[in-house]
C-alpha cells in the first residue's frame, strides 16, 4: 500500500480519499444501532492505528522535539474530528453533517486565498453547501448540528497542522503516530459508551474494512496531498465530501438525490474542477 500511494499525484490522491471516506461512513452508520457511535469511531481508529504503524514502522526514537510537538496536536485534532463527526451522523443525515462539517475547511480556504480567482471557487463551493444544506427543516437535531460545526473546527485544525507536518516527517510516519494519538483520545469514549461488549467476528471483520476505509487509506492519501498542494487548494478540493456523500446516499442507502442536492453537486465539482487548475500552476504533477 505504501509504494502505491507514493506513486499516486496528490490531485487524485485527494479525490480517492473523499471517496474512501464517503463509502466508510455508509459503513460506520450500520454499526452505529449495535455499537454506537463512540463504539465504531474507537474500533476504526485503534485498528487504523496498528495497520499504519505495521505499514510504515516509524521510528519514533529519531523524532525530534518539533516533530512531536506537531505530530501530537496533529493526532489529537484528526481524533477529535471523526469522534464528534460520528457523534454528528449518529443524530442528523450524513450530506446534512458533511456539509456542515465543510464550514471548517472553507475558513481554511477563504484565509489562505491569494488570488482573486480563488476567491470564486470558494464562493462556487460556499452555494453549493448553502443550496444542499435544509436550512427551512424544523426536524433537525441542533445537537447534532453542533457536533458536525465543531468537527469541522477540528477538520480545519487538522488541514493546517497536517499541512505543516508533512514539511518536517514522512507521511506514512505522521499519519501512523498521529493516529496512535487519536486512538488514546478516542479509546476512553469507546469504553464509557459500553458499545465493545457486542462485539463479533463478524463486526470485527467490518471494523477493518472500516479502517481501511474511512482511516488508513485516506489519511495517507491527504498526508501525501497535503505536502505538495497549499492548504487553501487542499481544502477547495475537499468541497467535493457533501457531494460524494449524498452519491454515497443514494448507492448504499438508496436515497435519491432532490433538485437542490443536484445544484449544489454542480457547484461544487465546478469549484474543484476550478482548484484543480490552479493547483496545476502551484504543484508538479
Amino acid at each position: 500500500m505504501k509504494n502505491k500511494i507514493v506513486n499516486i499525484p496528490p490531485i487524485p490522491a485527494v479525490l480517492l480519499a473523499i471517496i474512501s471516506v464517503q463509502s466508510g461512513a455508509a459503513i460506520a452508520k450500520t454499526l452505529f444501532p449495535i455499537l454506537g457511535a463512540t463504539a465504531t469511531a474507537s474500533l476504526r481508529i485503534g485498528i487504523s492505528a496498528f495497520i499504519l504503524l505495521c505499514v510504515y514502522r516509524p521510528k519514533i526514537k529519531l523524532f525530534t522535539a518539533p516533530q512531536w510537538k506537531l505530530v501530537i496536536p496533529y493526532g489529537l485534532s484528526l481524533g477529535a474530528m471523526n469522534l464528534i463527526f460520528y457523534l454528528a451522523i449518529e443524530r442528523i443525515p450524513i450530506g446534512l453533517a458533511v456539509t456542515l462539517e465543510f464550514i471548517g475547511p472553507l475558513v481554511v480556504a477563504v484565509l489562505g486565498s491569494k488570488k482573486i480567482i480563488d476567491y470564486l471557487w470558494v464562493l462556487l463551493a460556499a452555494a453549493g453547501i448553502m443550496i444542499i444544506a435544509p436550512w427551512k427543516s424544523d426536524t433537525v437535531d441542533l445537537l447534532g448540528v453542533i457536533f458536525a460545526l465543531t468537527a469541522g473546527a477540528f477538520w480545519a485544525a487538522y488541514i493546517v497542522l497536517g499541512g505543516k507536518v508533512s514539511k518536517i516527517m514522512k507521511g506514512g510516519d505522521a499519519v501512523s503516530v498521529g493516529m496512535v494519538f487519536a486512538s488514546i483520545l478516542i479509546l476512553p469514549f469507546g469504553f464509557a459508551g459500553q458499545g465493545f461488549q457486542f462485539i463479533t467476528v463478524n463486526y470485527l471483520y467490518m471494523g477493518i474494512a472500516l479502517a481501511l476505509l474511512s482511516s488508513a487509506i485516506p489519511f495517507s492519501l491527504e498526508m501525501k496531498a497535503l505536502s505538495q498542494l497549499s492548504s487553501q487548494t487542499f481544502s477547495i478540493l475537499m468541497s467535493l465530501e457533501p457531494a460524494v456523500a449524498s452519491l454515497c446516499a443514494l448507492l448504499f442507502l438508496h436515497e435519491v438525490l432532490n433538485t437542490n442536492e443536484i445544484l449544489a453537486v454542480i457547484f461544487v465539482v465546478i469549484a474543484s474542477a476550478g482548484a484543480t487548475l490552479t493547483a496545476k500552476q502551484k504543484t508538479v504533477l
